[in-house]
């Protein structure tokens, strides 16, 4: 079973992730983040990756915590759906363009998290949105998934366009990733044995 529900609680957020990696793109997500949801939309869509999120926090503050505790609670759901990981592809990548945005990704599901982030956003926000919290979310995502994540920028001058088409990118490259390789069969995809 590739299903897995995961709920993390703190003093400054409640964060409830259901992630199905056998999915077809289903989400139904609710942080109370609008632009975030939105990013998590295209997330679950372009990785078929049936997701619900639920998410309350300490917004009053800002969205930092809501949005940086959703990355870590999807990071270990997708951690977990993934147990040992036989079978899986493990690497993915992608080159996305979205009308300006052109955004490279390249993953390994290796269990070792490195975030490797060259994608300025030319503005601080997108609408209310925060644009710092972009780099934030992977980084809790890939540090809580281990995941070896590489982003890069190769071209861009909307803000929006360059964010969202580096969720979609980063969907593409896990759907590749997570995706079960019939050449495989119920192999570890590392020389170790184990990842």
């Amino acid at each position: 079973m590739r299903r897995v529900t995961r709920t993390r609680k703190t003093a400054e957020t409640e964060i409830s992730v259901e992630i199905d990696l056998d999915g077809i793109g289903r989400y139904d997500n609710a942080t109370g983040v609008g632009f975030f949801d939105h990013m998590l939309d295209q997330l679950a869509r372009h990785a078929l990756i049936d997701m619900t999120v639920r998410a309350t926090g300490d917004r009053h503050i800002d969205d930092h915590h809501t949005v940086e505790d959703t990355g870590i609670t999807l990071g270990m759901a997708l951690a977990e759906a993934l147990g040992d990981k036989r079978g899986i592809r493990r690497y993915g990548s992608c080159l996305l363009p979205m009308d300006d945005a052109l955004v490279r990704t390249a993953l390994d599901l290796s269990g070792r998290p490195y975030l490797v982030w060259n994608l300025a956003l030319p503005t601080d926000r997108i609408g209310s949105f925060d644009t710092e919290l972009v780099r934030e979310f992977f980084q809790a995502f890939s540090t809580h998934g281990g995941i070896t994540l590489h982003v890069d920028l190769l071209h861009g001058l909307n803000s929006h366009h360059i964010a969202e088409a580096a969720f979609k990118s980063v969907a593409r490259a896990l759907r590749e990733a997570v995706e079960t390789d019939p050449r495989k069969g119920d192999a570890v995809p590392s020389t170790k044995g184990s990842l």
